[in-house]
Formats: C-alpha cells, sequence, structure tokens
C-alpha cells in the first residue's frame, strides 16, 4: 500500500486517497517533474476477483486497452509501473463528480440536460464501438460518469470492457452492475454486443431523468411519465426501445440511437397527435382563421408584451437591488421568463464577478439555468456572445481548486475552454470578439494538452504557435482602453509563466531571443503601469513584479550560447 507522502517511480508524489475498492485504491498524486496532478490506481498482485481469479493481469489489460484510445470524453493513460508486489497505473486526474452523486444531492436531472448528456455518452460509446476490434463497455451507469467543472463528461472505469469476438457464442462470466446490466451479461445468455451498451445507457438515462434508482424497489423500468408526466412522450419511447430485453428490438447501434435522441420530440405522442390534428382540422382552421386572427393575435400580442414587461421590470430591479443576493434572486427571476435572451445573463455574470471570484457555488446556480434550455439557446444568434463573456469569467475569476495562495490558472483557463469554443462556433467573424475567442480557446487547449505530449515527446512545433497566441492576445487587450486591471494583470501572470516555463522549448521551436526579450519588456513596463485598486489585483500584480528577475533567468539559461 502507497504511504501518503511516498513517491512511486521517482515522480509521482502520493497526496491523499481519493477511492477504493475491493480490488484497488486510487490515489491523487503530484508528478514532481511536470507539476501536475494525476490520478495512481494501486493494484495488488494477489487480489483475487468474485470470480477467485488474479486481476492485476486484467488490469494490465485494462490500462493497455485505453492507451491505445483516443477520444476527449475518455480518461488517458500516461504510465503503467509493476514493483514485486503491487502495480500502479498512472492516469488522468479527473476533476468533477459522478453523476450518481449528482442524483444524490439533487434527484432527477432536467430533461434537457440529461438528453445532451446522453448525446455525449452515444459519442463516446459509438467511437469504443467503431475501433478495431469493437470494444463493448458493459458498466455504463450513473457512478461511471464524471461531471466536469466545463460541463462535459468522462467515461470512468474501463475494468469489464471487453473486446468484442465475431466467433464468441456467449460471455462466460456474469459482469456488470444489477439494475443497469443487460440481459445478456449474465453469462451463458448470450454475447455482450454493442446493444449490451445500449441498453445499459438506457437505464441509466432512466435514472437520471426520473431520480428512481432501478437497483431499488420497485425494481421495474415503469415508463418515464409514470413518475413525471410532464416529461416528453419521445423520450419515454427511445428508453423503452433502448431496455428492450431482446437485443434485437433495441436501437442496434449508438449511432442510431443519437440520432432519435436529436429527433427526440418527433416521435413524442403529443407532437404526433398536434400533426394528424393539424391534417384533419386544416380546412376547419383555414376557414376561422379570418375571423380568429384579430384575436389571436391581439392575445398574442399581449401576452408577449406582459412577458416583457416583467423580464424588463426584474432586470431593472436587479440594477437598482443594494445587495449581490438581491440582485442574483432578480436576475434568475427574469431567466425563468426568458431563458433563452441574454440580458439576465450578462447581468448575473457581472454580479458573480464583483468581488473578483465566480465561486463554485455560483457556477452551480448559472449553470442549473442555462443548461436546461442550452440546446436552444444555441440557435439565437445572440448566445455567442454570452458564451465569450462566460469564457471570461471561468478563465479569470473561477476559483475551483483555488486554496491558500495556490494558483489555478490552468484550472481555469480548462473549464473556459468549451465556452470560447461555442463562441467560436456559434459567433460569426465580423463580431468584435471573434479573434479573441479564437485565441482564448487556443491558448486553452494548449495548457490542456502539453503535459501529455511533453511526456509521450510529441510537443515539438507546438509552442511557437502558442507564442504567437500570447503576443495576439497581449496586443488585443492592451489597444482596448476599457480592458480591465483584472484582465491585463492576469494575461501578464500568464506571459511570464509561460517564458519561465517554456522558455527553452520557445527556442527550439524557432522563437528569437529578441522577440522574448522584447515582450518581457513591454509586460513589465504595462504591468508597473496598472493602477490596482483591489486587493486580490494587488497580489497579482506583486505576484508578477516578483517574477521578473526568476524569468530573466530563465530566458538567459535557455539562450545561452555555448
Amino acid at each position: 500500500m502507497a504511504a501518503i507522502g511516498s513517491v512511486v517511480e521517482g515522480k509521482y508524489e502520493i497526496l491523499k486517497l481519493i477511492g477504493q475498492g475491493g480490488m484497488s485504491k486510487v490515489y491523487l498524486a503530484m508528478d514532481k517533474r511536470l507539476n501536475k496532478q494525476w490520478a495512481v490506481k494501486e493494484i495488488e498482485k494477489k487480489a483475487r476477483d468474485k470470480n477467485n481469479e488474479i486481476i492485476f493481469q486484467s488490469a494490465i489489460a485494462e490500462a493497455n486497452m485505453i492507451k491505445k484510445l483516443d477520444h476527449p470524453s475518455l480518461p488517458r493513460i500516461v504510465d503503467i509501473i509493476e514493483y514485486e508486489d503491487f502495480i500502479y497505473v498512472i492516469m488522468d486526474y479527473i476533476e468533477g463528480e459522478p453523476l450518481s452523486k449528482i442524483l444524490e444531492e439533487y434527484g432527477a436531472q432536467p430533461q434537457e440536460l440529461v438528453i445532451d448528456w446522453a448525446k455525449q455518452i452515444c459519442e463516446v460509446l459509438d467511437y469504443l464501438h467503431t475501433c478495431t476490434p469493437p470494444i463493448i463497455y458493459r458498466d455504463m451507469k450513473p457512478a461511471n460518469v464524471m461531471l466536469k467543472p466545463d460541463g462535459n463528461l468522462k467515461l470512468i472505469d474501463f475494468g469489464i470492457a471487453r473486446e468484442y469476438k465475431e466467433q464468441n457464442l456467449a460471455d462466460t462470466v456474469s459482469l456488470g452492475t444489477k439494475g443497469y446490466a443487460a440481459p445478456e451479461q449474465f453469462g451463458g445468455k448470450g454475447q455482450t454486443d454493442p446493444r449490451t451498451d445500449v441498453y445499459c445507457l438506457g437505464v441509466t438515462l432512466y435514472h437520471l431523468v426520473t431520480g428512481q434508482n432501478p437497483c431499488e424497489p420497485p425494481y421495474e423500468l415503469y415508463p418515464i411519465r409514470h413518475w413525471n408526466p410532464q416529461l416528453s412522450g419521445g423520450l419515454e419511447r427511445i428508453i423503452q426501445k433502448c431496455t428492450q430485453l431482446n437485443p434485437e428490438d433495441r436501437y442496434q447501434s449508438c449511432a442510431e440511437l443519437l440520432y432519435a435522441l436529436h429527433h427526440y420530440e418527433e416521435v413524442d405522442d403529443l407532437y404526433r397527435l398536434k400533426q394528424k390534428a393539424k391534417l384533419r382540422n386544416f380546412g376547419l382552421v383555414a376557414g376561422a382563421t379570418v375571423l380568429s386572427l384579430g384575436v389571436g393575435v391581439l392575445g398574442q400580442v399581449m401576452n408577449i408584451q406582459t412577458n416583457n414587461d416583467d423580464y424588463t421590470h426584474h432586470i431593472e430591479m436587479a440594477e437598482k437591488a443594494a445587495n449581490d443576493v438581491t440582485k442574483t434572486d432578480y436576475y434568475l427571476q427574469a431567466i425563468d421568463i426568458k431563458p433563452t435572451v441574454n440580458d439576465a445573463y450578462l447581468g448575473l455574470i457581472a454580479v458573480f464577478k464583483s468581488d473578483a471570484a465566480f465561486t463554485v457555488e455560483e457556477e452551480e446556480k448559472f449553470k442549473k439555468k442555462i443548461n436546461a434550455h442550452l440546446i436552444d439557446f444555441r440557435e439565437n444568434p445572440d448566445y455567442a456572445d454570452l458564451a465569450f463573456e462566460v469564457g471570461k469569467a471561468y478563465w479569470y475569476y473561477y476559483d475551483y481548486g483555488k486554496t491558500g495562495d495556490s494558483d489555478n490558472q490552468i484550472t481555469r483557463m480548462k473549464s473556459s475552454i468549451q465556452w470560447f469554443e461555442d463562441a467560436v462556433r456559434y459567433g460569426s467573424e465580423d463580431r468584435d470578439y471573434y479573434e479573441m475567442a479564437t485565441i482564448y480557446r487556443d491558448i486553452g487547449k494548449f495548457n490542456q494538452e502539453i503535459t501529455l505530449q511533453i511526456e509521450e515527446a510529441s510537443d515539438k512545433g507546438q509552442y511557437l504557435p502558442y507564442w504567437e497566441n500570447i503576443k495576439a492576445l497581449i496586443k488585443l487587450v492592451d489597444e482596448n482602453p476599457d480592458e480591465n486591471e483584472m484582465v491585463k494583470l492576469e494575461l501578464y501572470k500568464l506571459t511570464m509563466f509561460s517564458i519561465e516555463t517554456y522558455a527553452r522549448k520557445f527556442k527550439l521551436d524557432g522563437v528569437e531571443e529578441s522577440d522574448i526579450r522584447a515582450v518581457m519588456e513591454a509586460v513589465k513596463q504595462n504591468t508597473n503601469n496598472v493602477d490596482v485598486t483591489a486587493e486580490k489585483t494587488e497580489q497579482i500584480k506583486t505576484d508578477v513584479i516578483n517574477r521578473f528577475l526568476v524569468t530573466q533567468k530563465a530566458v538567459d539559461n535557455a539562450y545561452r550560447k555555448i
């Protein structure tokens, strides 16, 4: 057993135990060379599973299977270390919470959010199923899906995944979690294949959208509207088809299921009834249209006007409120009236940033509102404007993972990527922020991926475009006279950190010494010229100034002529 404070293979310092099962332990570790956190899975070589089989062979097989995979929703294995009594598998440390914990704390989740999650899971399962040979996951359940701070999902725990073998008639061992597992997962009842994962996903969606645990009474998957009549009949049909006992009656692939999820409203019974009613009553409706037009339009106008007035009233009350709690409440109420309009969201983000910290609790309030309507919201041409502002809130103010004097800058950048991606994807090039959003996104992706690329020695050529992005962002920020002190100082801090950390890499990628020194001098001058008005920005300014000499030495060493 690894002791807290011990170092594995001379570089992975064990920080704390973060998970434990019957056959393994998982620790949080710090890579002393890369200054990055990893998850370290410790497996005892003599440990046996419930079938009395020694498990370290299957653990190595699992690790080697994952090492071959490359998908943003899957964890990465970066090292496998074998000692006399233990095996250590070094993998991504995934920030966030399992969906099982979210269910425990909050119960059934909003339908639109669950459908969005379902699409993400479908995509990663389809990736696994289309590998050569196909990989069948076989343990889909909320506990094995991690929700990251940026709203994206990660699929974890490949302990019982298997490569599909076409000649097999049946699986010989019963594997899976009862309640979620498909009938064929119980040995001798047929071979598991992609349709097995379709079944498990269907049960998972049932649990997420109803809050009813299939592992608890009544041990039966009722139609989801039995629990909540407001749920979609289309989603109900999809889940029922996923969970058919006979694999032939299910969706035959996750790609087929993904298509159904994108069109779930079209199979809703109410939708179908409406369509039939439209055809049946077309003549009558046409005849009555002229008569009712004036009344209908008048009623609609009055209803829209009422909503507009209520929405405007709540925003005005928020702007006049004396404290942030009241402001927040009014903005949240305004969002309920118009959940796909920017103004209230922008006001809410401004309140959250007012104390220079975007907290996890504030993020929860924000995401609870926007996630339920995100699919529709993305059709609003103004959504990209909001996405850009949300990305900046994460980049500069998010405080997840910040403890004491520690800096969570990398976490902030990673959490912002998806929002900047949306600003680029759903925006247009004529928007003032389009170039800046693209640069933010690319800088974030660099910092998200570079550690593994260094570990795999595949980082060559990544540093020059990163450097050009840093310079471009400095130019855009410095040219904006309205940019606030926090934005400027955080950017200067990132610049000095990047030079100090990657000076040698910049040189190898062709960055000229004169270019680096010119940027350093400009950052030094600009930092000294920033007038700070808050304790937090005063500290950031001090931190940047204190790094000038260290960064200078890093450049001297990197460009020293031998």
